[in-house]
């Protein structure tokens, strides 16, 4: 009688014991969950910063692209340029949009795995907004100069001067290149420092503080 009630307390001991611990897990658990998500919020602070910026400046290129082409409807080239700011500042505005309404909808109360699939998004199409509005300002530095030149009073020379169409061949082989560069950067996508000149670091941070997250939640 005495060793089946010293067994009953030893199992109810050890339950007991085990279920501390479990509690002891889960609070660990969530106190990393907490920690490893406030860790990715703040990662992606200055991607939003940025797309503001980048908001801004397509605002600033639709004002000017559109009062250059308005002013040089007969200038066939000064129209160009400034249909070309025009076009380039709605894109800029449109990524910049599209990108911060995915980074604000991000729900860190979700499960990991959505989060990473939301991050993983994001990403995506951080990359291509780097390509398509970064890396075109290898040329379109020159359209800009060209813009404020469509709003002096008097028209400019017809010659087109030779520093711009050598600063546009050069503006060319440079968005080249870093499209180049880019797509050899894509083939390493777990690399922290793929790319550090396109947007995307904050973003690969918080992805592998949350593949950590995700492999202690499985362990």
């Amino acid at each position: 009688m005495d060793t089946a009630m010293e067994l009953d307390d030893f199992k109810s001991a050890w339950q007991a014991l085990d279920a501390r611990l479990a509690r002891h897990d889960r609070l660990q658990l969530e106190l990393l969950r907490e920690h490893r998500l406030h860790q990715a919020r703040r990662n992606l602070r200055p991607l939003h910063i940025g797309l503001l910026f980048q908001a801004l400046l397509g605002i600033g290129l639709v004002l000017l692209g559109v009062a250059c082409w308005k002013r040089n409807l007969d200038i066939p080239g000064l129209l160009a340029a400034g249909i070309t700011l025009h076009a380039f500042g709605v894109l800029n505005i449109a990524f910049a949009g599209i990108l911060t309404g995915l980074a604000a909808g991000i729900d860190l109360a979700a499960p990991v795995l959505a989060i990473q699939k939301r991050l993983r998004l994001l990403l995506r199409l951080q990359m291509l907004n780097s390509n398509l509005c970064g890396a075109p300002w290898w040329i379109l530095w020159v359209v800009v100069v060209i813009g404020f030149a469509g709003l002096a009073p008097t028209p400019p020379a017809a010659t087109t001067p030779a520093w711009i169409w050598i600063s546009l061949g050069l503006g060319v082989v440079g968005t080249l290149a870093t499209w180049a560069w880019a797509a050899r950067a894509a083939g390493k996508p777990d690399s922290l420092h793929a790319r550090i000149d396109d947007g995307t670091g904050g973003i690969r941070r918080s992805l592998h503080l949350l593949d950590d997250l995700e492999n202690f939640e499985r362990d």
